[in-house]
């Protein structure tokens, strides 16, 4: 089981004061909130586990249906969250994303090759991604991850060729087709920190192109996530292109992260996000409209790891994110 349109629509029709206020975005097929749970912080142990999996049911019986994750985060811990929460929610209405990339303590597969790792902390080698697809799958609980992310795969590139990082890809991208062939991954993307904020790092139409050399047209790299907050804005104001402006015609959805920079954003406040996204009662909940009032942001991560966080966060759900000439005006 897997998120699928019918249980994503059933979910968003229950809700309909949020769907009113366009607080659900059509991705592919699927109906997703534009305000998503992220579960990167936190201490590894019993009493985060708990806070994280109230919160995760709390997010999911309160109206956000993108739950986001990484087999590190928290030594597995937090995807053994989500796994716990999903158990008290409806599978196919709740879309889950994880990533790998980063070797994480007991879950490096005795298998792996010294030199399929770089900096002895990373790698993409196929073989080891379907092993950690099968320990997030087994973490999770679910027969089908939405969307696998390479994990910062940029991190390859300060220790590969250009030439020989493309080959990497490609492997992986390979792999990646037959996983989704096998119905143990629907989509595929890249996760990235700097990966598309860095000057001469990650090629989107490049990665799109590799992509479709080894799925077809109908390839399935289909997600990218990247910081986007008040203090990160390249994604949006670089020119000539911007990642956002190449990713839809290139049929990539953009799911935004850091999108409150773990509260750093709130100081760097500026006078004219209160006055033009009107209707919120925070700076944390002004933060979080501007990211997802952002044009190319499907969804925009936050991380929440208490109950009282996600309540706190929902007040957005009811005040419609900013037209597009709303937003242009807080560059001027």
């Amino acid at each position: 089981m897997y998120a699928t349109a019918e249980g994503t629509a059933r979910y968003v029709d229950r809700r309909p004061e949020y769907r009113g206020a366009g607080f659900y975005r059509t991705v592919f097929d699927l109906r997703v909130s534009s305000l998503g749970i992220g579960t990167y912080l936190g201490a590894a142990d019993e009493a985060a586990d708990r806070a994280y999996t109230e919160a995760l049911i709390a997010a999911g019986e309160g109206g956000i249906n993108f739950f986001d994750c990484a087999i590190n985060y928290r030594n597995q811990r937090s995807e053994r969250s989500i796994g716990a929460a999903l158990k008290q929610l409806q599978r196919d209405e709740i879309v889950v994303a994880t990533k790998a990339g980063f070797l994480t303590p007991g879950a490096v597969p005795e298998s792996l090759r010294a030199e399929d790792v770089v900096g002895g902390m990373h790698s993409m080698a196929p073989d080891f991604l379907e092993d950690q697809i099968e320990r997030s799958r087994a973490n999770l609980g679910v027969d089908t991850i939405d969307i696998f992310y390479l994990h910062n795969p940029e991190t390859q590139l300060g220790f590969r060729a250009p030439a020989e990082f493309e080959e990497g890809i490609a492997r992986a991208f390979a792999r990646l087709e037959r996983l989704v062939e096998q119905r143990k991954i629907r989509w595929y993307g890249a996760a990235t920190w700097d990966g598309f904020r860095k000057k001469g790092a990650l090629s989107l139409p490049r990665l799109a192109a590799i992509a479709a050399k080894e799925g077809g047209e109908d390839h399935h790299f289909r997600f990218i996530q990247l910081p986007f907050n008040l203090g990160m804005v390249e994604a949006f104001v670089d020119r000539p292109d911007n990642v956002l402006t190449s990713a839809g015609p290139l049929g990539i959805a953009v799911v935004a992260s850091a999108t409150l920079l773990q509260t750093r954003v709130l100081a760097q406040m500026p006078a004219a996000v209160s006055e033009l996204l009107p209707g919120l009662a925070s700076d944390a909940q002004r933060a979080i409209q501007f990211t997802r009032s952002t044009p190319g942001i499907a969804v925009a991560l936050v991380g929440m790891g208490r109950r009282e966080h996600v309540v706190e966060n929902l007040g957005i759900a009811p005040v419609p994110p900013a037209g597009r000439e709303e937003y242009l005006r807080l560059y001027r």
